[in-house]
């Protein structure tokens, strides 16, 4: 039996695994190992080279502490604040709690980092409130879902990180370059969902309160912080973003800790409606206790672990596909293509369709590594290439036959996964235009970096 013919069915039997369910980690795994046999390549490689991911890698630092800081955030009652703050400013527009909703994910996002994180939290508290408010259970379900694809563009983005480690770019750069795309995808999907409520006549319009805003803008301040924090800090070079998710985790952990004390004296005041409660109350979160924080880091480092070993194994990977020619092979296609717009759109589609059936992780490991080069060679800005990169990978998470969001959005609203499909569909056409915008207008990506 010869080499390729093994390979073949390698890479058939892990693509059936995957189909199966079987974690990505071990089907990637797999098949690494597997083709270090067949080209007899040591597996010492393999232990060595994910040593190095963890040993040298200190933007990967920050990874953790995000995902950390998304649940720290969650269980002191920001998270809460910050979407009754979008509540109050859009709740008097036809489908103003579905558009609250998707800016809530985007405030979540600017602070955790994570897609799955921000469709979680933001599903789980808002989408019984919109089934009671009249919207549609599959339409509020798919709208968490979509929501929280804005997790890994809008700063600070674990995605990022990993995509400024592969390609040595200023993480900091990405960033920033990934505030006003992001800010886009959030306003695109709020007016997909407007237009949806408005032709369904979803949702109960509550009136237009300044004072409502007022209030809850007030009790949201500590997140409004938080991300001011993150971004003033990474934006001016005070610290770097690994540094600024430390920082981040630190101030979440004082607040949680102070603002309990506090929260109990006051009567539990997140049981009483808001208007009940005074300017005072709202400046104070429910917080959680110092009993509470290992379960809270448990949690956090449940998902760390796994997220962690997929990158690692996905360098290695990396390295055997280029033993095998593959990136070579990629690269030959595109740039076959011809000039900037053909290599472009290439490069778009095969992300595009890559996202369909893998993950975002193991899309931009293996990928960006291949597009990222050639895409500057035909003058593509390396940042803007970025920002256009996971742009594409986050509409993945909510495209099927994958779509990772789905799952989670499923899994917090009961709602099964295939009755979601449907209303993903507006969805994904405010996103994509948001995509092709994002690519032909490089300013959107560079406007905003220092020096430029």
């Amino acid at each position: 039996m010869t080499d390729g013919t093994i390979i073949t069915l390698i890479s058939v039997g892990v693509t059936i695994f995957f189909m199966l369910g079987v974690p990505v980690f071990l089907v990637i795994g797999w098949w690494v190992v597997g083709m270090s046999f067949v080209l007899d390549l040591p597996l010492l490689n393999v232990g060595a080279a994910l040593s190095d991911v963890f040993t040298d890698g200190f933007a990967l630092l920050a990874m953790p502490l995000f995902i950390l800081t998304g649940d720290l955030i969650n269980r002191s009652g920001i998270a809460r604040r910050l979407s009754d703050f979008a509540y109050a400013c859009l709740g008097w527009i036809r489908g103003g709690l579905s558009m609250a909703a998707l800016g809530a994910c985007g405030l979540f996002a600017a602070i955790s980092g994570s897609n799955s994180a921000t469709t979680a939290t933001i599903g789980s508290m808002l989408h019984p409130e919109m089934v009671k408010g009249g919207y549609d259970e599959r339409f509020s379900a798919a709208t968490a879902a979509a929501g929280g694809t804005v997790g890994i563009i809008i700063p600070p983005s674990i995605i990022f990180i990993v995509y400024g480690f592969l390609l040595n770019l200023p993480i900091s750069d990405l960033f920033v370059a990934g505030i006003i795309p992001g800010t886009l995808m959030v306003l695109a999907m709020m007016a997909a969902a407007f237009l949806l409520s408005w032709k369904n006549g979803w949702g109960v319009l509550i009136g237009l309160s300044f004072g409502r805003m007022v209030k809850t803008g007030i009790g949201a301040w500590l997140g409004f912080f938080a991300i001011g924090l993150v971004l003033w800090g990474i934006y001016t070079g005070k610290f770097s973003p690994t540094e600024a998710a430390g920082v981040t985790v630190g101030f979440c952990i004082i607040v949680g800790f102070l603002c309990l004390p506090l929260y109990k004296i006051m009567g539990r005041n997140e049981e009483r409606p808001i208007e009940q409660r005074s300017y005072s109350e709202m400046l104070v979160v429910q917080g959680f206790s110092p009993i509470e924080l290992p379960s809270i880091t448990m949690r956090s480092a449940q998902i760390t672990g796994i997220l962690a070993p997929l990158i690692a194994v996905s360098v290695v990977m990396q390295q055997i596909l280029s033993v095998l020619g593959a990136q070579e092979l990629i690269g030959n296609f595109v740039t076959s293509m011809g000039g900037y717009y053909a290599v472009l759109f290439t490069a778009m589609a095969i992300v595009f369709v890559c996202g369909m059936v893998l993950e975002s992780l193991p899309v931009t490991i293996i990928l960006a590594p291949i597009l990222a080069p050639i895409a500057h060679e035909v003058g593509v800005e390396p940042v803007q290439f970025a920002v256009i990169f996971l742009v594409g990978a986050s509409i993945g998470f909510i495209t099927p036959p994958y779509g990772l969001n789905l799952y989670v959005a499923s899994g917090v609203t009961g709602v099964p996964y295939f009755r979601l499909l449907p209303y993903t569909v507006p969805y994904l056409v405010a996103l994509i235009s948001v995509w092709i915008i994002v690519a032909l207008v490089p300013e959107l990506s560079t406007a905003l970096l220092p020096n430029r």
